[in-house]
C-alpha cells in the first residue's frame, strides 16, 4: 500500500494508536455585571402544580437583557460595558432570549443563577 493510499484503519508509527490528548478548554472570561436582580426566580401561576421544571438564566444573560432592553443600548455599546466582543454579546443575548421563550411557552420556572 502506498503512503498516499492508506486504509481507514491505518495508524502511523509502530502500529500502536496514539494516545488521545486531553484538550483543555479556554477558561471563561469574567464579564462585568453591574446590577443585582431584585428577584431571582419566577414561576408560572398554576394553583394545582407545586413543582416546575426550571430554566436557569445566568447573570451574564440577565445583564445582557438589561443593557439591551431596559437601558436601550445597541449591542456594540452594551458589549463594551460588559467587556466582551459584540459577537459574544450577541451569543449571550440569543441564549437569554431562547431560555426565556422556553420558560414562557413551555410553562417552566425561570431562575437567575450566579
Amino acid at each position: 500500500m502506498s503512503p498516499n493510499n492508506r486504509g481507514a484503519g491505518h495508524w502511523l508509527g509502530k502500529g500502536l494508536p496514539k494516545q488521545k490528548q486531553k484538550i483543555m478548554a479556554r477558561p471563561r472570561l469574567k464579564r462585568r455585571i453591574q446590577f443585582i436582580p431584585k428577584a431571582t426566580s419566577f414561576k408560572p401561576e398554576a394553583p394545582t402544580q407545586r413543582f416546575f421544571d426550571v430554566v436557569e438564566l445566568t447573570m451574564e444573560e440577565a445583564e445582557a437583557l438589561r443593557l439591551k432592553n431596559i437601558k436601550n443600548l445597541d449591542q456594540t455599546a452594551a458589549a463594551k460595558i460588559m467587556k466582551t466582543s459584540q459577537s459574544t454579546f450577541q451569543r449571550i443575548l440569543i441564549s437569554a432570549y431562547k431560555k426565556i421563550s422556553q420558560a414562557i411557552i413551555e410553562g417552566k420556572a425561570l431562575k437567575i443563577k450566579g
